[in-house]
C-alpha cells in the first residue's frame, strides 16, 4: 500500500486544521453521509470566507472513483498551497478575493477506503444492491441522460435510478442551492485528457469555445510545471459518450464543466509520478479559479456575431457587434492550432474598434481566432464567443491540396497478428506501440501524389494524425513516436509486416513526439522542413508518398503497454471525414518562362519624337530626353491562366558618357495616354523597375538587367488583365545640369532589341461563380442539402460548411459536410432541430474558392 497516499481520515483531520488555523479562509461541513456513515465534506475556501457565497465559484470534485486517488490528493495539497501562497501571491489573492473555491476532496469515501485497504481496484461506492453484490457507478449515477443497467456486477453499474446514491444527492442538493457555482471541475484518473462536457447532439455550443480554452489555459499551466500536455478531447456524441455522468449535470445548468484525467496509472508511484500530477495541476486549478468570475452575471455580455469580414492570402479582416459602452474593450487571440491557449503570448489585439484587421500572415494556413471583452475598471472579462476558424487564400503563385489515404492504405500491422494485419486497415483506428498482446505496431499510411505535378515545388508540407485515445501508454515519459518516409517502389505488399517494419527509411522526419506531449483530441503536426520537402519533390514521379508511424518497441520489466491510439476517420469508432489523417501541400507548379521583344520603341524630346529610335539622357540646351519602349503580352498569355512569377528588363547600350559627372538612368513602368513630350511629363508613375545605371557601369558592360520587385509583378499582372501595352520610360537624373549627356540603347530593330524575360505559371486565376438554388429539406430527420452547380469545365466540385452561430465566410469557418461534384449532401451529423446556417462554396483545380451560396435552417425547434 502506497503509505504516501492520505487516509479519508487523515482529509478530514487536515481540513479541521487548516480551517481551526485559518477562519477568515477555510469553511469546512459535511453535506451528507454515505452508506457506511462517513461524512461527505466540502471545505469552502475564499477571502472573507463570511461572503463565499455570494461570489461566483469554483465546484471541485475529486475521487469519484474509489480507486483514482489524485482527485482526493490533489484536494489536500490544493489546500495547502492557498494556505502557504496567499498573504503574498498577488494574483492567488485576486482570484480568492473576487471567487470562491468549493472542494469536495473525496466524493466517495465509502469506496476510496475499500480500495485502499481491501481491493485497489474498486471503482464504485458500497451500496449492497441486495444481490451478493456491491456498488454503484456514482458517475453514471446523475439524472443527464441516465441509463438503467441491470447488471449490478459491473463496474459502470448507475444505480436503480438517477440520484439514488447519498453522495450523488449530497452534490446535487449543493448545486441546488448555489446558483453562484460557474466552472466546476472534476479530477480523475487516468489518462492525462481532459474531458469538457457535452449536450449530447453534434452540434457546436454556444459555451464549446468557453469550454475548450478553459482546458487549455489550464494545460498551459501544467506544461510550465512539467512540460506535459494534456489532451482535450470532448468524445464523438451523440454516442460513446457515458450515461448519467456529473459532468453534463453541471453543464446542464450552464455550469462550464469538464473532467479532468490524470495521470497514466490509477494509482502511480508517489514520489515519481503522483508528486508531478499534483504538482503541475495546482496551477491549473488556480487558474480556473481566477476564470469563474468571468461567468458570473458581474461579467460583461459575450461579444456577438464574431465573423469574417475578409480573407487575403496575408491578413485578415474580423468584425462583430457590441453595444457601445465606453468601459469595455476587446482581446483578440490568435492561433495555428486547434483548442490552443488565449494568454499573453498569442493576444494579437486589444482594440475598442468593432473590426480588425490582422497582417502579416502565412498564405494558406489555418488560423484560429477568439475574441473576448473586458471591463476597463474591473478587469473582468466575458465568455469567449465561438472560435472564428479560417485558412488564408493563397497566394497568386501558390496551389494548394489537402490529401486523404485511400480507405485500403490507412491502418496499423502487428507483430504477433500477422493473418489478420490486412484486416487492420480502413477500419477504425491505428495502434501504435508495443503491448504484450500484439507486440509491435506501426502504422501505414500511403497518399496518391499524382495530382501533383512533377518538378512542382513543395513550398510548405504538413503531415496531420489525429490522437483518438492514450489510455493504453501506460507510463509516463517512455518512448517518442515518429514518422519514416519509406520507399514504396521498393515495397510490393504494404500488409506485410516484416516488409514495412524492416524498410530502410528515406528519411525519417525530425520532429518526434515524447510521450508526455502524446494528446488526446488536439491534431498532432509534423512540418515538413526544406529538407524533407525536397524528398518530397523527388517523390512526385513515382506518385506515392508511404509513410511509417512507429512509437516505442520494447517495454520495461513489469510493464504490458505502451500504445497510443490514432483515428483514421473509418469505422463505427471512427470520427467520420473530420478525423481522417491528412497530408496538407502548398506549391508551386513547374515554371515556366518567354522572352518577349518591345513591339515599339521612341526616343522623344521637347520638341519631336523620332520612331523606332532608343535613346535618353540630355540634349545640348540641358532639357531632358526620355527613351520609351512597349511590350504587348496579350498575345503570348491568357490573362486569366498566366501568374508572372518572375520578370526582367534587359536593355543593351551602345555608348557611354564622356564626360565624368554622374548620370544615371532609371527605368519606369509608367501608365501613359500618347507618346509626346507633354504626356510622358505628366506620366503616371507605377513603380522603377530595378535598380539605376550609372556611367561607370555604361562603361563596364552593354548589357543591363531591371528585376521586377514584388510590387511590380503585381502591377504587370493587372495591366496584362487590362489587356494594355506594357510601357516604360527610361529616365536621365544628374547631379547637376547635364548637357549633350546622351546614351543610345538598342532600339526595336537592332540585333539585341530590348527584352522582356518573364517567368511564370498556368493555373486559374479567378474563383468560379457560386452554386445556385441552394435548399434545405428535412428528409427521414435528417437535413438535405441540394443546390446547383456552375457550368465551368475548371469545377472540380462544392464544398459544403455548416454553422451554427453565424454564415460562414469562409470554406473552413464551420463543419465541413461535403467536398465532391455531387449536387446534394446529408448533415447526417446534425441535429435537424437546431437553427444553423449552411454555405456552399464552388471551387476549381488551385483550389480557388467562390463566394459562398448561403442559406439560414430555421430548426424545428428553438434551442
Amino acid at each position: 500500500m502506497k503509505i504516501q497516499y492520505a487516509s479519508y481520515q487523515d482529509t478530514i483531520d487536515f481540513l479541521r486544521q487548516s480551517m481551526s488555523e485559518h477562519p477568515h479562509l477555510i469553511r469546512l461541513q459535511s453535506i451528507g453521509e454515505t452508506w457506511e456513515g462517513r461524512p461527505i465534506m466540502l471545505v469552502t475556501v475564499s477571502l472573507d470566507v463570511t461572503y463565499a457565497d455570494d461570489k461566483p465559484a469554483l465546484l471541485y470534485t475529486g475521487s469519484i472513483h474509489a480507486r483514482e486517488w489524485i482527485g482526493n490528493e490533489l484536494a489536500i495539497k490544493f489546500i495547502q498551497y492557498v494556505i502557504d501562497n496567499y498573504k503574498f501571491n498577488p494574483k492567488l489573492q485576486t482570484a480568492l478575493t473576487r471567487n470562491t473555491l468549493y472542494m469536495v476532496p473525496c466524493l466517495n469515501p465509502d469506496g476510496f477506503e475499500y480500495s485502499r485497504n481491501h481491493f485497489s481496484f474498486w471503482r464504485k461506492n458500497r451500496r449492497n444492491n441486495g444481490d451478493g453484490t456491491f456498488g454503484v457507478d456514482l458517475n453514471r449515477n446523475f439524472d443527464a441522460k441516465f441509463m438503467r443497467n441491470q447488471n449490478t456486477q459491473s463496474n459502470t453499474y448507475g444505480g436503480p435510478h438517477a440520484f439514488s446514491e447519498p453522495e450523488t444527492s449530497a452534490i446535487r442538493d449543493f448545486v441546488e442551492r448555489h446558483e453562484n457555482i460557474r466552472i466546476a471541475l472534476d479530477y480523475h484518473s487516468q489518462g492525462n485528457v481532459f474531458f469538457p462536457a457535452h449536450k449530447f447532439n453534434h452540434e457546436v455550443e454556444i459555451e464549446g469555445t468557453d469550454l475548450n480554452v478553459l482546458c487549455a489555459n489550464m494545460n498551459n499551466e501544467i506544461r510550465k510545471v512539467t512540460g506535459r500536455q494534456y489532451g482535450i478531447h470532448r468524445g464523438k456524441p451523440p454516442a460513446q459518450l457515458i450515461q448519467g455522468s456529473g459532468r453534463e449535470y453541471y453543464y446542464r445548468k450552464g455550469i462550464i464543466a469538464t473532467v479532468v484525467e490524470v495521470g497514466t496509472r490509477n494509482i502511480p508511484d508517489y514520489m515519481k509520478n503522483m508528486a508531478q500530477s499534483v504538482a503541475e495541476n495546482i496551477p491549473a486549478v488556480a487558474y480556473a479559479l481566477s476564470e469563474a468570475i468571468n461567468y458570473s452575471p458581474l461579467a460583461p455580455a459575450r461579444v456577438a456575431d464574431f465573423t469574417i469580414k475578409h480573407v487575403g492570402h496575408d491578413n485578415v479582416e474580423l468584425e462583430w457587434e457590441y453595444l457601445e459602452r465606453d468601459d469595455i474593450y476587446f482581446e483578440v487571440y490568435r492561433s495555428e492550432h486547434n483548442k490552443a491557449p488565449c494568454t499573453e503570448e498569442n493576444l494579437v489585439a486589444i482594440t475598442k474598434s468593432l473590426s480588425f484587421v490582422d497582417s502579416q500572415l502565412k498564405s494558406g494556413h489555418f488560423y484560429f481566432y477568439n475574441i473576448r471583452a473586458v471591463d476597463k475598471v474591473t478587469k473582468i472579462k466575458s465568455p469567449f464567443s465561438p472560435e472564428l476558424r479560417l485558412k488564408t487564400t493563397l497566394a497568386d503563385n501558390q496551389c494548394g491540396r489537402t490529401l486523404f489515404p485511400p480507405r485500403e492504405q490507412v491502418g496499423y500491422l502487428s507483430q504477433n497478428y500477422l493473418s489478420k494485419n490486412k484486416e487492420h486497415f480502413g477500419y477504425n483506428s491505428m495502434f501504435i506501440g508495443v503491448d504484450k498482446n500484439r507486440g509491435t505496431s506501426i502504422g501505414v499510411i500511403a497518399f496518391d501524389l499524382s495530382t501533383i505535378p512533377e518538378g512542382s515545388h513543395i513550398e510548405t508540407a504538413q503531415f496531420f494524425l489525429y490522437p483518438m485515445n492514450r489510455v493504453a501508454a501506460k507510463i509516463e515519459k517512455y518512448g517518442e513516436w515518429s514518422i519514416s518516409i519509406l520507399d514504396a517502389s521498393l515495397i510490393d505488399d504494404i500488409y506485410d509486416f516484416a516488409k514495412i517494419h524492416d524498410a530502410k527509411p528515406l528519411h525519417t522526419l525530425g520532429q518526434t513526439i515524447e510521450s508526455d506531449k502524446m494528446t488526446q483530441g488536439i491534431w498532432l503536426r509534423w512540418a515538413l522542413n526544406g529538407v524533407e520537402r525536397t524528398l518530397l519533390e523527388s517523390l512526385l514521379g513515382q506518385n506515392t508518398l508511404l509513410l511509417r508511424i512507429q512509437g516505442p518497441q520494447t517495454l520495461p520489466i513489469g510493464n504490458d503497454s505502451q500504445v497510443m491510439q490514432f483515428d483514421i476517420g473509418y469505422g463505427s469508432f471512427g470520427g467520420g471525414l473530420h478525423y481522417r489523417p491528412n497530408l496538407e501541400l502548398i506549391y508551386q507548379l513547374p515554371e515556366l518562362s518567354s522572352t518577349v521583344y518591345a513591339s515599339s520603341c521612341n526616343t522623344i524630346y521637347k520638341d519631336k519624337v523620332l520612331a523606332d529610335k532608343l535613346s535618353s539622357g540630355f540634349d545640348a540646351d540641358g532639357e531632358i530626353v526620355y527613351g520609351q519602349l512597349a511590350f504587348e503580352l496579350n498575345e503570348c498569355f491568357d490573362p486569366q491562366r498566366t501568374v508572372f512569377t518572375g520578370a526582367c528588363l534587359t536593355l543593351y547600350s551602345s555608348n557611354c558618357l564622356a564626360f565624368a559627372k554622374d548620370v544615371r538612368f532609371t527605368v519606369e513602368l509608367v501608365e501613359l495616354k500618347d507618346v509626346d513630350f507633354k504626356h510622358v511629363k505628366q506620366r503616371q508613375k507605377i513603380e522603377y523597375i530595378g535598380y539605376e545605371v550609372s556611367n561607370e557601369q555604361l562603361k563596364e558592360r552593354t548589357a543591363h538587367n531591371f528585376i521586377f520587385d514584388s510590387y511590380s509583378l503585381k502591377e504587370l499582372a493587372r495591366l496584362h488583365k487590362a489587356q494594355t501595352p506594357l510601357y516604360f520610360i527610361i529616365r536621365a537624373t544628374a547631379e547637376s545640369q547635364a548637357r549633350n549627356a546622351l546614351v543610345n540603347w538598342r532600339d526595336c530593330q537592332d540585333t539585341q532589341p530590348a527584352q522582356l524575360h518573364v517567368e511564370y505559371i498556368e493555373r486559374r486565376i479567378e474563383a468560379l461563380p457560386a452554386p445556385t438554388h441552394l435548399q434545405t429539406q428535412v428528409e427521414n430527420g435528417v437535413v438535405k442539402l441540394t443546390w446547383l452547380n456552375t457550368d465551368s469545365s475548371d469545377l472540380v466540385g462544392s464544398f459544403v460548411v455548416r454553422n451554427r452561430f453565424h454564415p460562414p465566410r469562409s470554406p473552413f469557418d464551420g463543419v465541413k459536410l461535403y467536398g465532391g461534384q455531387d449536387q446534394y449532401t446529408l448533415d447526417n451529423f446534425g441535429n435537424a432541430d437546431i437553427a444553423k446556417y449552411y454555405a456552399v462554396f464552388s471551387y476549381d483545380h488551385v483550389p480557388n474558392y467562390s463566394e459562398p451560396a448561403i442559406i439560414y435552417y430555421p430548426g424545428q425547434r428553438d434551442d
